[in-house]
């Protein structure tokens, strides 16, 4: 399923870009996704854990992916969603429709008792409404799925001289820092505020070449701007590659002033990575009709 990963040239300006199209994996485990659930279902497998259980917000595409997975590789989910508001609504929200229906079981928590997803008490209380389970952390992030997002950069890719990916938790950035070459510079465009994910990146890189650009958040997670949305839409009708609003279409945003601002030295060779994340598109475009905002075509 990972192997011939497309890639294709596009040009802004003088400048080309090579997009890998990590989101062509799979239409539902898609991109970093599908990279870091390798690893984690193989040790499931092995421990011989019937169950896998993680957190996520009510549009993640963590959610969906794992939900997938464990259908497809026959485990029990469940999904500890942050917020109550969809307790009794889930069949509103496309991303927990895809979830439901692939047979994940949810637990819908207050913002409060989310935060305490780290905490041991709280798995513990977990275990003892659940049973057994394995821990999938919010996002997928831990070494198992650096090991999976390692194996994003091939050989071939070694000849950029930067490599832009999109940050959410720190993981998938990590991986493609330890698979880089030391020469080449690696540059992470975070979807939230704050100066945490530096620390939390420092965890699992082994390599000093990388580089967060914290310019291009819009707001921070989720935050959506029609300036955002406009940006998305052209660049799917000049180029014919879709950007979510959450991670792709902020990076890619940030790169094209990049090169506005000639960030990149004449004749520099960018390989971006395209993670997924569009199945949370339809999620996003049914709070945009609410806000009577423009949608995201996909």
């Amino acid at each position: 399923m990972c192997n011939n990963i497309k890639q294709k040239s596009i040009f802004y300006g003088e400048t080309e870009i090579v997009v890998k199209r990590e989101d062509l994996i799979h239409p539902i485990i898609s991109g970093n996704k599908f990279r870091k659930l390798k690893y984690n279902i193989e040790k499931a497998k092995d421990l011989k854990i019937k169950s896998l259980l993680t957190f996520g917000g009510a549009f993640s595409n963590h959610i969906a992916a794992l939900a997938y997975a464990g259908n497809l590789y026959g485990f029990r989910t469940i999904g500890v969603i942050r917020g109550e508001e969809l307790r009794h609504a889930t069949e509103l929200n496309p991303t927990l429709t895809i979830a439901k229906s692939n047979g994940m079981k949810f637990k819908f928590v207050s913002r409060e008792a989310y935060r305490l997803k780290s905490n041991s008490t709280f798995v513990n209380q977990l275990k003892d409404e659940f049973g057994a389970f394995y821990l999938v952390p919010e996002g997928g992030t831990n070494d198992l799925a650096i090991k999976g997002c390692e194996e994003i950069l091939q050989l071939e890719d070694l000849k950029f001289e930067y490599v832009c990916c999109p940050v959410g938790t720190g993981g998938t950035i990590a991986g493609i820092i330890n698979a880089s070459n030391k020469n080449q510079k690696i540059l992470g465009f975070p979807a939230l505020k704050g100066d945490f994910l530096n620390q939390d990146i420092r965890k699992f890189a082994k390599q000093d070449n990388w580089e967060l650009i914290t310019d291009y958040h819009f707001g921070g997670y989720g935050k959506i701007k029609p300036e955002l949305i406009s940006f998305i839409n052209s660049f799917k009708k000049e180029y014919n590659i879709p950007l979510d609003p959450i991670y792709t279409g902020k990076m890619m945003f940030g790169i094209f002033n990049l090169i506005d601002k000639s960030y990149f030295p004449k004749g520099s060779r960018v390989l971006v990575v395209h993670t997924g994340g569009l199945k949370g598109v339809c999620g996003i475009n049914e709070i945009l009709k609410r806000k009577n905002l423009p949608l995201i075509e996909i």
